[in-house]
């Protein structure tokens, strides 16, 4: 078995940075300006010039401005023939790092030998104003140019120059000292971003019959199929029952889609004629920005759709004009439906589609990315260990990815984001990530595309926070090898979750999770991991498109694709976890036997006693079931956890797994390991195993929420829970017993007309208690 190595501390620390200036107090921020520590940067935003001199011999120059900062310099792009050129750059460098009192910034013009020198600006840091957001921003000035003499020279430069702190509207679009190894054209790869998830709908297509297909052959009953294709998804019907040239299937079809629709639903009916041998008997193509948009349960109009037969006439693809099948079908866009693309546990939203649904926010989410500490060496430059972190956010829509701090072990980005929060009950996830797209570095050694590696990832659920505090933790930052866990560093966040409305966020525990559609029409298992696959491919899909592009492996990462694969060491987990919530019951049952046996005389006189009471006065056993939990409840206050949940390796039985256990784990699907007959025996094992280790899992997690009812794992539902018995156990105190258990009975048997598809609150409240699962690796 593999041993966690003794210098490994996979623990979670609370810290007391320095927050916007002032620092944390009894969970308390006495500076009212940010949740990251305050930094000092020296802004320069060359604007433009005018009337620069001609260097070259075509009468012209090539200019671009060199701004210097004692070892640390950055560049703007450079102009070919202009003289009056327009560039709109900003460059920041950190105070930390300056070891100089003046600023240089010069203008040169570019040459294939030695670029030349056309004139600079000189700055005393003393005499440089200072900034304090939200002040408005520094006009920009023109200055002279100069030589280094100081006597004046042809041709003028705007710029701007002032001390200002990571608040500053400039910082986002900044060129950092901190990434000095990277020119202002590479800036991009670099800076931080926010990007938005596309938006996502799920397609029905509803196909109900087709009429008067003509089959080439027509001496045999045709077997007609129809199949859709969106981009690169296809499903297809089961073969019409009905085998004539008016079939009928009435099956639902489910697609993922994304605004803004780039692709038309293709829709093709086919005959199959033999075993691997399909005729095309028609196709049309439907482009989605004409599709009905539904919001709710009610059946939306069917349409008949013209079917267009191609046909091959001297090598070219014509229309055949005189062909009148056609489809009927009922397509539309669903707007009541989610589109998961998240793993279920780890959901940062839950809305529907339409925006029309959305209910207003019920307070904000701020987190301030302070540093990471430790981290390892991720790759080798120059014969040395190295390691370019940045950090990517991800809650609703909303990404966020912080700039690229260029080769340390110990990077500070102190950036702070925010996001506004629909439900309490939901996940942020945050990753830390190795940039290997520096210097053209977009191929590795091999000549295959390089790929930003993982150093590591933290998971924050909402409803485990206390509105108002300020949480500011060391987080470990671990990541599972073929080898066993190991730590990767640590990154230090501030988070504090606002509520606007307290009586919004509790009503929330009384919603479904989900929206109606969900229960209204639901989706079976299959569909469901189906279309999540479709749409975690389009979402890194369009990021891998934005610029600077959010890659493939970063997104699958942050959305935790490939989880639901067979791991021996999660099925232990999940199995343990659930020993865990047993264990209760165990401890129960141990403690009557012990009162059964007489081991302490006096508890079970006084167990004697109160079963007496129970028997005699029935009507007291309900109170008092519920005024015991209510003072269990008030009891484990005490001991109520006060930091947020992390990864837990003990939990995740990642700290002594066996290597083979791993091995088995990190193998490929399908195997690479055995012979061709084990694989495919092998592969169908897994996926069973796959499909009984989530239901284990989720019988642990309903086992866990029981658990949290008291636990004070989510403050809020629990004191609801609390508040709940106090009242139910002095109602049923006053009401007959009798009347109770009618009015349960009669509940329970009441008519199916009185019974709502949607889930009961009671159900709705349960489904909202924290699991264990966010702690799981």
């Amino acid at each position: 078995m593999m041993n966690r190595p003794p210098n490994e501390d996979f623990s979670l620390k609370e810290t007391k940075p320095h927050l916007g200036g002032g620092k944390v107090t009894g969970d308390k921020l006495t500076s009212t300006y940010d949740l990251v520590e305050q930094m000092q940067y020296l802004y320069v935003r060359v604007v433009k010039a005018k009337d620069l001199p001609a260097k070259d011999v075509t009468g012209s120059c090539d200019p671009y401005v060199e701004v210097r900062m004692g070892n640390y310099k950055g560049t703007t792009r450079h102009f070919e023939k202009k003289q009056n050129p327009e560039w709109n750059q900003v460059f920041s460098f950190s105070k930390d790092r300056i070891q100089s009192t003046m600023l240089e910034v010069t203008v040169k013009d570019k040459d294939l030998m030695k670029d030349d020198i056309m004139g600079g600006v000189l700055f005393d840091l003393n005499e440089v104003p200072k900034r304090v957001p939200p002040d408005s921003p520094l006009a920009p000035q023109w200055y002279r140019l100069s030589d280094r003499k100081g006597d004046k020279l042809k041709g003028e430069l705007m710029l701007a120059v002032w001390w200002g702190t990571q608040a500053d509207e400039a910082f986002p679009e900044a060129w950092h000292s901190d990434a000095a190894a990277v020119s202002a054209d590479g800036l991009a790869s670099i800076r931080s971003k926010v990007y938005l998830s596309p938006k996502l709908w799920y397609l029905r297509v509803n196909v109900i019959e087709a009429q008067d297909l003509i089959p080439n052959d027509r001496t045999r009953f045709p077997e007609v199929y129809v199949k859709a294709i969106l981009g690169n998804q296809a499903l297809r019907t089961r073969i019409s029952t009905s085998k004539t040239i008016n079939p009928l299937w009435n099956e639902d079809l489910m697609f993922v889609a994304a605004e803004p629709f780039e692709e038309p639903l293709i829709l093709s009916v086919e005959d199959r004629v033999a075993p691997n041998k399909d005729e095309v008997l028609g196709r049309c193509a439907i482009p989605l920005q004409y599709v009905d948009r539904r919001l709710d349960h009610k059946a939306i109009n069917t349409r008949w759709f013209n079917l267009e037969k191609h046909v091959m006439i001297e090598g070219e693809k014509k229309k055949e004009v005189m062909f009148a099948s056609r489809i009927h079908m009922r397509v539309c866009l669903e707007g009541g439906y989610h589109v998961l693309d998240e793993s279920t546990h780890y959901s940062s939203d839950l809305r529907p589609t339409a925006k029309q649904l959305w209910k207003n926010s019920i307070g904000v989410l701020e987190v301030g990315i302070l540093s990471a500490n430790g981290l390892s060496p991720m790759k080798t430059k120059d014969g040395r260990a190295t390691t370019d972190a940045y950090c990517v956010a991800k809650y609703g829509t909303k990404w966020v990815r912080t700039r690229t701090i260029i080769d340390s072990f110990m990077p500070k980005w102190n950036e702070q984001y925010t996001w506004e929060v629909f439900d309490p009950c939901t996940v942020i996830t945050i990753g830390v990530f190795d940039n290997c797209h520096l210097q053209g570095g977009d191929k590795t050694a091999g000549g295959g595309p390089s790929r930003d590696s993982r150093i590591g990832k933290v998971r924050i659920r909402l409803s485990t926070l206390e509105t108002d505090r300020v949480y500011t933790h060391s987080y470990p930052l671990l990541v599972l090898h073929p080898s066993g866990v190991k730590k990767m560093g640590e990154i230090h966040l501030a988070v504090r979750f606002t509520c606007s409305s307290l009586m919004n966020m509790m009503h929330m525990y009384s919603q479904p999770l989900l929206p109606k559609m969900h229960y209204i029409y639901p989706l079976t298992v299959a569909q469901l991991d189906s279309l999540r696959h479709q749409a975690t491919q389009i979402v890194s899909m369009r990021l891998s498109r934005a610029e600077p592009p959010l890659r493939k492996e970063i997104v699958e990462y942050m959305l935790d694709v490939g989880s639901h694969m067979w791991s021996m060491r999660r099925s232990k987990a999940n199995f343990l976890r659930i020993m865990g919530v047993l264990g209760g019951l165990i401890a129960i049952g141990k403690w009557f036997d012990q009162i059964c046996n007489w081991k302490n005389p006096i508890t079970t006189v006084l167990i004697h006693f109160l079963f007496l009471i129970l028997v005699l006065y029935p009507e007291l056993i309900l109170p008092t079931i519920f005024l015991y939990l209510f003072l269990i409840g008030i009891w484990y206050y005490r001991w109520r956890p006060r930091n947020p949940p992390h990864m837990d390796t003990r939990l995740s039985c990642a700290d002594n797994s066996h290597p083979d256990e791993l091995d088995e784990e990190f193998d490929t699907f399908p195997t690479s390991r055995q012979p061709d007959i084990v694989r495919m025996r092998y592969d169908r094992l897994r996926s069973i195993a796959g499909r009984m280790q989530t239901v284990v899992g989720d019988l642990a997690t309903q086992g866990e929420r029981f658990q949290s009812l008291i636990s004070w794992r989510d403050p809020r539902a629990t004191s609801l829970f609390v508040v709940f018995c106090l009242i139910a156990a002095v109602v049923l105190y006053v009401t007959p017993f009798q009347v109770v258990a009618l009015f349960v009975g009669f509940y329970v048997l009441r008519h199916p007309r009185f019974r709502h598809k949607l889930p009961s609150v009671p159900l709705n409240f349960f489904r909202r208690l924290p699991a264990r699962t966010d702690c799981m690796l």
